[in-house]
């Protein structure tokens, strides 16, 4: 045995011994690889390290990846997929354009043959850039579209969506028909309180409406992926969770329009919050006054 490895066994055990997590547990996570890859249907799948979920199709006649973390993490589902292929990227979606799911486009610079988003994403991603002097660092879409847009990638139809403004002004639902996956991006937080990015104009009662449309466009035997998911939650599922999370968002504004009937201030709102907004108390854990914060400002029209 090496020194090396006896002391990563000697610091190992004496971690052990501190932790909550079960020592097999924690080993599993300390020892997890980098990423992981899993199917879900046909040749469409999921990647998921650190940020947005990612979805690929990878099979013998194109490549098509949706969203990509960061410039690191990125590397890593470059990695796995030339395990598979040594096709060109045909396509890379952004479904909109916050840093956790198009700061890893920069690693695919030189290696895609387009990059696609909503039109309003494509700016959010040129302002941000701007503002936070990013712009080297950035790989921007070179096709956007309005309300609908599709490309045919070997067998595969890949379809994009808007149907207006939501957790932004420019997020897309990406539909894989034949395999019938959609990534609905962050339109979609499986039981995790939301970011609402109200300076992109994100709208909540709109979200209502928006999640309602993607319900009435897929079926049934749609496999959903969420850009994020809580503690214990799944990043896919099924329109049932399209319907919590419609029912969330509207106990969420049913709360905020009470607490303003009463003559709270916006202070006054996120001092005496509760552990869960009453009648979605599945939505837990850590950055519920993002969501009561937008809620507020956008019943109220006050920062």
């Amino acid at each position: 045995m090496n020194f090396n490895r006896r002391q990563f066994l000697h610091t190992s055990s004496i971690a052990v011994g501190t932790m909550v997590l079960p020592a097999q547990e924690w080993l599993k996570k300390l020892l997890a690889p980098a990423g992981e890859m899993k199917t879900l249907r046909n040749n469409v799948g999921i990647f998921t390290e650190r940020g947005g979920t990612i979805a690929w199709l990878i099979d013998k006649q194109g490549i098509v990846v949706v969203d990509t973390q960061f410039p690191d993490t990125a590397a890593h589902l470059i990695e796995e997929i030339k395990k598979q292929s040594s096709l060109e990227l045909d396509l890379l979606i952004n479904t909109h354009h916050h840093g956790d799911h198009t700061g890893g486009n920069i690693a695919f610079k030189g290696m895609v043959k387009k990059v696609v988003a909503h039109q309003n994403s494509k700016a959010n991603q040129e302002r941000v850039a701007v503002s936070s002097k990013t712009e080297d660092n950035q790989l921007y879409p070179d096709t956007t579209y309005l309300n609908e847009w599709s490309q045919k990638v070997g067998n595969e139809t890949i379809t994009l969506r808007y149907f207006g403004a939501g957790h932004t002004n420019g997020d897309s639902f990406v539909h894989f028909e034949n395999a019938n996956v959609v990534h609905c991006g962050d339109l979609m937080f499986n039981q995790r309180f939301p970011f609402v990015d109200r300076t992109s104009g994100a709208n909540i009662q709109n979200w209502i409406k928006v999640l309602g449309k993607a319900k009435k466009t897929f079926d049934k035997d749609t496999i959903f992926v969420f850009g994020h998911a809580g503690d214990g939650a799944e990043v896919t599922g099924t329109y049932k969770d399209l319907q919590a999370m419609q029912n969330y968002l509207s106990q969420l504004l049913k709360y905020v329009k009470l607490q303003i009937k009463a003559g709270k201030t916006k202070e006054q709102l996120l001092e005496t919050k509760p552990e869960f907004i009453p009648g979605a108390p599945t939505w837990k854990g850590q950055g519920m006054e993002r969501s009561l914060t937008a809620a507020f400002e956008e019943l109220t029209g006050k920062k």
